[in-house]
């Protein structure tokens, strides 16, 4: 078998946040939408999603970015 097809996505998870006495957190959001890719492996296609990340999310925000992969 040469590959597999596999969907990602790439999703931003904010810190929570305080307001005032309340702890606030923001909705996650999708920085790359899902798509559909073939790969040998999931180590692929991690390395494929990771080159998606918004450059402003590589500083300081990288540990609350999620690579999500569904093989099929």
């Amino acid at each position: 078998m040469s590959g597999q097809i596999f969907e990602y996505a790439v999703l931003y998870h904010p810190k929570p946040r305080k307001v005032g006495d309340e702890t606030v957190t923001d909705p996650s959001e999708i920085l790359v939408d899902v798509k559909r890719v073939v790969a040998h492996d999931e180590k692929g296609v991690a390395i494929m999603a990771a080159r998606e990340i918004p450059e402003e999310y590589l500083n300081g925000k990288l540990e609350q970015v999620e690579i999500a992969i569904r093989p099929f």
